[in-house]
């Protein structure tokens, strides 16, 4: 079998842990300590954060959309594939490294997504973005951190607060779409996304395809304001 092997590593945002770039042939991995962030060969929840929140805003001049999560790219590869060319992406990536890595190593899992007219990266926390500017966007797609139960940095926690889904729901513009990737179920966070005010779906899905491990992906609706 061929081995792994470590490519490259990062210390997370607040300097407490370490992110390590792996590689064993053409597979590659993100591993955070023992826990496996992300690997190349499980797509299909990553995919599907996409594909649901741009069939949500379908027909829709000009849409932007914001993700929260560069990871290995299989988010932004997929929103571009379902957005036509008027559409404009955000992607906010916390870790420069994970940008370096998305340019470097990993190029050619891109396929030159990053080149695409429509994908501006930015290196900043996501959660900036959503607070700078209201009505803004048309979907917000967050991939960030193991979901609600975050494991890699702390104050992400905030983005799935009661404050924090305010400030979502507030960037949104109606009947925008803000779509949360988890890698598990979580009552409370469901419970705190209506209590935001928005209209929500919970949506089980796989790693890859039929089999692998199972998602949840969230589709909340920023329903008008009574």
């Amino acid at each position: 079998m061929i081995p792994w092997v470590q490519l490259d590593s990062a210390k997370t945002p607040d300097g407490g842990q370490e992110l390590r770039l792996k590689r064993r042939g053409t597979e590659f991995s993100i591993m955070l300590g023992t826990n496996e962030l992300m690997n190349s060969r499980l797509s299909g929840s990553e995919e599907a954060l996409a594909k649901l929140s741009c069939d949500r805003i379908a027909g829709r001049q000009q849409p932007k959309v914001l993700i929260g999560g560069l990871g290995m790219g299989f988010t932004l590869r997929a929103a571009l594939a379902e957005l036509g060319n008027d559409a404009s992406i955000v992607v906010a990536e916390l870790v420069p490294a994970v940008v370096a890595w998305a340019r470097g190593p990993m190029t050619d899992l891109f396929g030159g997504c990053l080149d695409d007219p429509r994908v501006t990266v930015a290196e900043t926390d996501v959660g900036r973005l959503i607070r700078s500017e209201p009505a803004a966007w048309d979907a917000i797609l967050l991939d960030v951190d193991n979901g609600p139960e975050g494991i890699v940095h702390k104050s992400n926690d905030a983005l799935y607060s009661l404050p924090g889904l305010g400030a979502a729901r507030t960037a949104l513009k109606p009947g925008g779409v803000l779509a949360v990737w988890s890698q598990a179920h979580d009552s409370g966070f469901a419970r705190r996304l209506k209590q935001t005010g928005f209209v929500v779906e919970e949506v089980n899905t796989r790693a890859n395809g039929k089999r692998g491990a199972r998602h949840v992906i969230w589709i909340a609706t920023n329903s008008p304001r009574s």
